[in-house]
């Protein structure tokens, strides 16, 4: 298992975590054999999106001595209610309903406390306005969570909520299908078949700029609906053709700032064809050539940090030094960190000669010797 920084928060976590989806209203056994599985193949971090007080405390039990070195990403505002999750923003029941969740789960801190759901402009001037940020701000200070963050499926909301500098932690629904839709408050927009009915063309701009200002400020992002809630892995994909887990997750993980995927797996099968990736070899989580066949949706002229490109003749790692050329021609300026990480790259832009073999393996026809040219005179070297 590789691990990775998640942001500026410290925590290191597992490229493949854990998502609850497939806990809920299931036994001892099932879980302890689940997460048998997951320590094995060496995952340390889980989503706990989910309310239920029952899979808390088969969870917090799975878990046991092992808490100190496993992160938990937990989330305010969720409610267990008459044996149904339920979303709120009272804070007389967002208050309860956390206490009891840390006793559930038999810790007394979360590594991460994820403000959960917001998708709407109105609903994150309520968590600012209405005392939610401030009761998480107020948990950070007690120790209670280490971490504020929030989920969302809309990039134009966790955008603004990523500029505010409140959040550090950013779950966000990252696939090649929804990266290529605007952002809207309705979150059935991303799974319905009538957003996919007209031809698609590159990435959401939105969407790549929250990508590229969360690398930026340092949030991390960990990722939910790598699978489109399983769409993408069948003939019925709104991309018109099956990708494997391997492939989605590799999308996911090679987005800027994505740090872990939490899947959903329902069985130890599923489990370990997630589990699968940290061995799969590279052909195995090319996603390049699938996506060029996509009959209605196209990247072209857009660098999709695929790996094509390579091997360079000069040996410049061309994806990274365009995801650094891109991260600052998104800020509209080079931010220091971003120009300490260029700097440290022992082959840079302006030892490109120009040589287009590039260009020629590129599947999305990518101006390649172009962006070299602008990252030279952009970042001097």
């Amino acid at each position: 298992m590789n691990y990775r920084e998640l942001g500026k928060t410290g925590l290191k976590v597992s490229e493949i975590g854990l998502g609850c989806e497939g806990f809920l209203e299931r036994d001892e056994a099932f879980t302890q054999a689940m997460f048998a599985r997951a320590f094995e193949g060496g995952v340390k971090c889980m989503d706990l999106y989910s309310p239920d007080p029952d899979m808390h405390v088969r969870v917090g039990r799975a878990v046991g001595a092992r808490r100190k070195d496993f992160v938990y990403q937990a989330h305010l505002c969720t409610l267990w209610q008459d044996g149904q999750y339920k979303a709120t923003r009272d804070m007389r029941e967002v208050v309860p309903a956390f206490e009891g969740m840390l006793k559930n789960l038999g810790t007394d801190y979360v590594d991460v406390g994820m403000i959960h759901y917001v998708d709407s402009a109105a609903v994150w001037k309520r968590v600012c306005e209405g005392g939610i940020l401030e009761y998480a701000q107020k948990l950070k200070r007690d120790g209670k969570i280490r971490h504020i963050g929030m989920s969302s499926h809309n990039p134009d909301v966790a955008l603004e909520a990523v500029r505010s500098g409140a959040v550090e932690v950013l779950m966000f629904s990252v696939n090649p299908c929804y990266d290529l839709l605007p952002g809207d408050e309705d979150v059935n927009k991303l799974f319905e078949d009538a957003s996919y009915e007209r031809p698609l063309f590159n990435l959401d701009p939105v969407r790549e700029q929250l990508y590229e200002t969360c690398q930026r400020m340092g949030v991390g992002i960990t990722v939910m609906k790598v699978y489109g809630g399983g769409d993408l892995l069948t003939d019925n994909s709104p991309a018109g053709r099956a990708l494997t887990p391997v492939q989605c997750i590799h999308y996911a993980l090679t987005r800027p700032a994505a740090a872990s995927v939490m899947v959903g797996a329902r069985s130890e099968e599923e489990l370990a064809a997630a589990l699968a990736y940290e061995q799969a070899s590279e052909q195995e989580r090319d996603y390049a050539g699938v996506f060029a066949s996509f009959p209605k949706m196209s990247w072209k002229g857009h660098c999709m940090y695929c790996g094509h490109c390579a091997p360079c003749p000069r040996h410049i790692d061309v994806a990274t030094v365009t995801k650094f050329f891109n991260l600052a021609r998104a800020q509209g300026s080079v931010p220091e960190t971003v120009r300490e990480h260029y700097a440290a790259l022992p082959v840079k832009a302006g030892d490109c000669i120009a040589c287009g073999a590039c260009e020629r393996r590129c599947p999305f026809g990518v101006k390649i010797i172009g962006n070299m040219r602008a990252a030279k005179a952009l970042f001097g070297a």
